[in-house]
């Protein structure tokens, strides 16, 4: 066993987990304040469900075997780990994916999903869909990833496929009560801003981890998610500047955000100043496709698709153009402007349509399912009266309480 690599991948695990209740925060001060416990609630369901599940069956039936299509069970309930090695610690570690994945659809279906139906979701999606793509991306036998499909952090596997699929429910589930005539705007930015800070503090360990070892690439992961999240977050503020005449925290947030979706997939593939430059491009075209949903009439409540869906594969098929296998010191196919001609670009984009056409249809049919089955839009009076009190029975402003005075 090679402590210091077990060590850092143990380090990256806990920043991982760490990134969920960030990113319940940030999804949390964007809703409205009569849901935001609700939205809290979704995104630790995922922590609580899904890496049960990992350990249970999903690592096993995602890395397991040497089929093409999917894993097998020779690795459930954690039998047949090698603890003399890596793979104890990579388990854990992916187990954190696996979590944060299914959380970042909860802010498509802000505000209007029965929280019953979510719990069901939660554990069939992350079953269905993330476990047989995760496979086909990043199992040494999986079809994608043996035809030579680059993905260093979750690019393909996490963020499209998350994107796409929050897409495929939002149509099930249908549009809020009197959008887009009734806006929505953040009901409390200090907590976005917090869970911004919290999201790129532990991206460090989702990118640079993934290196699985401490070596030189993890540190180029490293400072490319700085980079590029820094670029993502400065070209939203300048293009939001330049079009609405102020810099917003919610821009330069859903910037940064942008930038760090962005890197995922490239970041252990590209040298720095390509890093600057995904970043920059991912700012500037989520920040134009955030707008697409008002064209085409889906209600993406806290723009999942046009951040994590497009940021996504801004990222995956800039690998395509910037990947750069001398620049990094390592070995995989060089992108076009290294030599590497358009070979490696077709295969980012088959590797994430075939993912979008998979996750899209598996789960736009689960949902149809849930719906027929358990319903999965709560009542007309409980969103408007919220889902805190009628889903969970709490509240997370007491607006009526006394603020000056001490009662005995």
């Amino acid at each position: 066993m090679d402590t210091g690599n077990v060590t850092w991948v143990l380090i990256g695990a806990a920043l991982v987990l760490f990134m969920t209740p960030g990113l319940a925060f940030f999804y949390g001060g964007m809703v409205r304040s009569k849901n935001v416990l609700n939205m809290l609630m979704m995104n630790f369901w995922c922590v609580l469900v899904v890496p049960l599940l990992w350990v249970i069956a999903g690592y096993s039936l995602a890395f397991g075997g040497t089929g093409s299509m999917l894993g097998n069970f020779s690795k459930v309930f954690g039998h047949g780990l090698d603890f003399a090695g890596m793979e104890p610690a990579v388990m854990i570690f992916l187990a954190t994916f696996a979590a944060i994945t299914p959380a970042l659809i909860s802010g498509a279906v802000a505000d209007r999903m029965k929280f019953a139906a979510w719990a069901v979701f939660v554990p069939l999606w992350s079953l269905l869909v993330y476990v047989p793509v995760t496979y086909w991306v990043f199992a040494p036998h999986g079809w994608l990833h043996a035809r030579g499909s680059l993905d260093f952090a979750g690019g393909t596997a996490i963020h499209v496929n998350a994107g796409i699929a929050a897409l495929a429910l939002i149509l099930v589930l249908g549009k809020r009560k009197g959008w887009p005539r009734d806006g929505a705007p953040p009901h409390s930015m200090p907590l976005v801003m917090l869970g911004t800070g919290i999201l790129w503090f532990g991206w460090f360990g989702f990118n640079a981890g993934s290196a699985l070892a401490a070596n030189g690439q993890a540190v180029q992961a490293f400072i490319n998610t700085f980079l590029a999240a820094s670029a993502g977050g400065l070209a939203w503020a300048l293009i939001e500047r330049f079009h609405q005449g102020h810099f917003t925290n919610l821009g330069v947030a859903s910037g940064i955000v942008a930038g760090l979706v962005a890197i995922t997939p490239a970041c252990g593939y590209v040298t720095s100043m390509s890093g600057i430059a995904i970043g920059a491009i991912a700012g500037a075209v989520c920040s134009f496709a955030i707008s697409m949903k008002f064209k085409f009439g889906f209600d993406d409540s806290l723009d999942v698709i046009g951040v994590h869906l497009v940021g996504g594969l801004v990222g995956s098929l800039l690998i395509g153009l910037f990947a750069d296998p001398d620049g990094i010191g390592q070995t995989f196919r060089a992108g076009l402007f290294y030599g590497g001609g358009l070979r490696l670009l077709g295969e980012q984009a088959l590797a994430n349509g075939a993912t979008m056409a998979y996750s899209f249809g598996v789960t736009f049919v689960l949902a149809k399912v849930l719906h027929a089955t358990m319903g999965i839009r709560v009542s007309a009076d409980a969103e408007s009266e919220g889902l805190d009190q009628t889903e969970h029975a709490e509240t997370a402003y007491n607006h009526n309480e006394r603020t000056m005075g001490r009662s005995n």
